[in-house]
């Protein structure tokens, strides 16, 4: 028994000096692997500087073409604008406007912070894809989500940048059926936190969802971007 004893504290004290040698030894700490960290603030820099400008070019363009075309219908000129209505999905110049009119950016930006979680989605670093927008068709640009419902394969659309998501996140608002009712209330106000009210349709949170673009608008002072 006493030689087993004396084995054991051996084992003890070899246990011991090595877990010494590896806390103090010198080299230690440089050859242990640092996981980088990012803090909130940095996270949110990175993400305003991928996002805002884009969505900065988009509404600035999407402004001018809606104020030149509301111009030249108060004019009179009420006949060039066919295929532009088949663009927009409206059956009539006053449909049109309310498509062309761009919501405000504090919505935009919210929205791809909410769907990109701030800029670091696997949809956003691989695909440019912002809003997590589906795909259903097989001829254009697409990877495969990591879910699928059943056995079917969800797809996300893949854009060359982050101004094409932007833009086609723009036309989704001027034309699906879904965001009629918050087309019309853009026609009346330009306050977001009204507006958010109407994009129910665009997440499975439903009413939530816009609780949530609330929240993250006041939060950040996103509404600032409206000024």
């Amino acid at each position: 028994m006493k030689k087993y004893l004396l084995i054991a504290i051996a084992i003890i004290i070899m246990l011991t000096i090595y877990i010494l040698f590896r806390l103090f030894a010198p080299g230690t700490e440089e050859s242990t692997p640092k996981v980088p960290t990012i803090s909130v603030q940095e996270k949110k820099a990175n993400f305003e500087a991928s996002i805002v400008p884009a969505v900065n070019k988009v509404y600035t363009d999407l402004m001018e073409q809606y104020l030149e075309i509301e111009k030249a219908l108060q004019a009179g000129n009420n006949d060039n604008y066919a295929k532009l209505q088949q663009q927009y999905r409206a059956t009539n110049n006053a449909e049109l406007l309310m498509a062309l009119k761009p919501s405000p950016r504090s919505i935009a930006i919210a929205q791809a912070a909410l769907e990109s979680s701030w800029a670091t989605s696997r949809f956003f670093r691989d695909a440019n894809n912002v809003f997590g927008v589906w795909s259903f068709s097989a001829d254009e640009p697409r990877i495969a989500a990591g879910k699928k419902r059943g056995d079917k394969t969800i797809w996300i659309k893949k854009y060359s940048t982050v101004e094409d998501s932007v833009r086609d996140y723009y036309l989704t608002l001027a034309r699906s059926g879904a965001f009629k009712e918050f087309r019309q209330l853009k026609m009346e106000t330009s306050d977001p936190f009204e507006l958010v009210k109407k994009l129910d349709r665009y997440s499975e949170l439903g009413d939530k969802y816009g609780e949530e673009l609330t929240a993250i608008i006041k939060f950040n002072n996103f509404d600032n971007y409206d000024k």
